[in-house]
């Protein structure tokens, strides 16, 4: 006799919780950009525009830096969207700043290599003055 029973879907990832998405580079406007910051844990914000050379020189590294540690990226294009980009004070771009549980815990400004930005986003991470 053949069995019969609920079958569960094996998934090699576990589920993420409800407005958190880890290892993802996200595309964020103006009005979704406090939301995306507040509903994940750490959050990488990359303020960049399209003519801008040492933007696009970062963002695949970004895009590898999601994935490794498992962290969401959200990418603000200041041409697009100037309110966010003039409410933070952004000046020059690539602009980085790291968010936890939606307050700014660290920014720099420029692009920078793989290793230099692991390192910096690890010492931010693991820091205890939150």
């Amino acid at each position: 006799m053949p069995w019969v029973g609920v079958q569960t879907p094996i998934t090699s990832q576990p589920e993420q919780p409800v407005g958190e998405t880890v290892g993802e580079v996200r595309n964020v406007n103006d009005s979704e950009f406090n939301d995306t910051v507040n509903d994940s844990e750490w959050v990488i914000v990359d303020f960049w525009a399209p003519w801008c050379a040492p933007c696009k020189a970062i963002g695949p590294v970004l895009e590898a830096v999601a994935q490794e540690r498992e962290i969401l990226v959200a990418k603000v294009d200041t041409e697009q969207n100037t309110a966010t980009a003039a409410q933070l004070g952004v000046r020059s771009i690539p602009a980085l700043f790291i968010y936890r549980n939606g307050s700014i815990v660290a920014q720099k400004v420029g692009s920078m290599p793989k290793p230099k930005l692991l390192s910096w986003i690890d010492e931010v991470m693991s820091a205890d003055d939150f």
